[in-house]
């Protein structure tokens, strides 16, 4: 896979910008999407020197949008399709986590919106608009942290809102939120046109990330003690990279990899009866279609690799 576009959600600073240098350094034509028109043109400026000279790639171009509102992804959506270039790789790559319960304008709790939502809703709503490539390669960043995940199986709660009413701990909602997410990719591999890919892609803890300039408490306090482990944007970027320029296209579809492999997530994140529960309700939630089921066979399973430890 050479050429094409990628749009990359969160790429005006950190694991997002650095990813999209490397796609750019690849031939890309790269869109950057960020909350702050200023700050996100300057970072399309910083990635115009790595085009390569010769190619057909067009400079980077950047749209602005807080992945927290619907409203506004729908509107980016809409904003693309009018562009009229086909999105070869959608990457999204915004979330956070937050030291204490709030909700969005549109009710829902912050992690969830930026964790969940915010990747499922601007897929669906380039597959409406017909923006996505025949091929498209869809990623989505995720976390091993998922495996502290909180979550009801017999009433999953898509919108996070049943943290108002427990005890709000910063790493178990962030958990959670990736959690959920995995699911609903889950499903939605199922559910893709044949030819396009799903992929979820754990970067590692990094380091300067929301999650941490977010945090708050006890995880303040104790975040000194992970810095050793924590790694760099240019090491983080490696698995999203492979996953959108490697050829053939990586196996499986709807598949969690980290360190450029397919990996092993949490025996939850792998129930195929609750993904179909958390797709179909947070696409109600979200107010999209739900794709027909394709029942592609591979999708959405593992590869059997033993779960990394880090």
């Amino acid at each position: 896979m050479s050429g094409g576009t990628a749009v990359v959600t969160g790429g005006s600073s950190g694991l997002g910008l650095v990813t999209a240098r490397r796609l750019v350094e690849t031939g890309r034509s790269v869109v950057l999407v960020g909350r702050e028109a200023t700050r996100t043109r300057a970072a399309a400026d910083s990635l115009r020197g790595p085009v390569p000279a010769g190619g057909d790639a067009a400079p980077p171009t950047t749209y602005t949008a807080d992945p927290e509102q619907w409203s506004q992804v729908r509107a980016l959506a809409a904003e693309l399709a009018a562009a009229g270039r086909p999105v070869d790789i959608l990457l999204n790559n915004a979330g956070a986590a937050f030291p204490r319960y709030e909700r969005t304008p549109d009710g829902v709790e912050r992690a969830y919106a930026l964790n969940h939502h915010a990747p499922f809703l601007p897929t669906h709503a380039l597959l409406a608009e017909g923006v996505l490539a025949r091929e498209a390669r869809i990623i989505n960043m995720s976390s091993f942290v998922e495996k502290r995940g909180r979550l009801d199986a017999a009433d999953p709660d898509v919108a996070g809102t049943s943290w108002g009413k427990r005890l709000y701990h910063q790493v178990n909602v962030y958990a959670t939120s990736e959690l959920v997410s995995l699911l609903a990719a889950r499903e939605l591999a199922r559910r893709l046109p044949e030819g396009m890919s799903l992929y979820n892609a754990d970067p590692g803890m990094g380091r300067g990330t929301a999650m941490n300039s977010n945090a708050g408490g006890l995880m303040r306090l104790t975040a000194p003690l992970f810095r050793p482990f924590a790694v760099t944007p240019d090491e983080g970027a490696r698995t999203p990279v492979w996953l959108a320029t490697a050829s053939p296209a990586p196996s499986p579809s709807g598949g969690f990899f980290s360190e450029s492999r397919p990996d092993t997530p949490s025996g939850r994140a792998l129930a195929d009866a609750l993904a179909r529960t958390v797709y179909t309700r947070t696409a109600a939630l979200l107010g999209v279609e739900p794709l027909t089921r394709q029942d592609r066979p591979g999708a959405g399973c593992h590869a059997g690799a033993a779960a990394a430890v880090r």
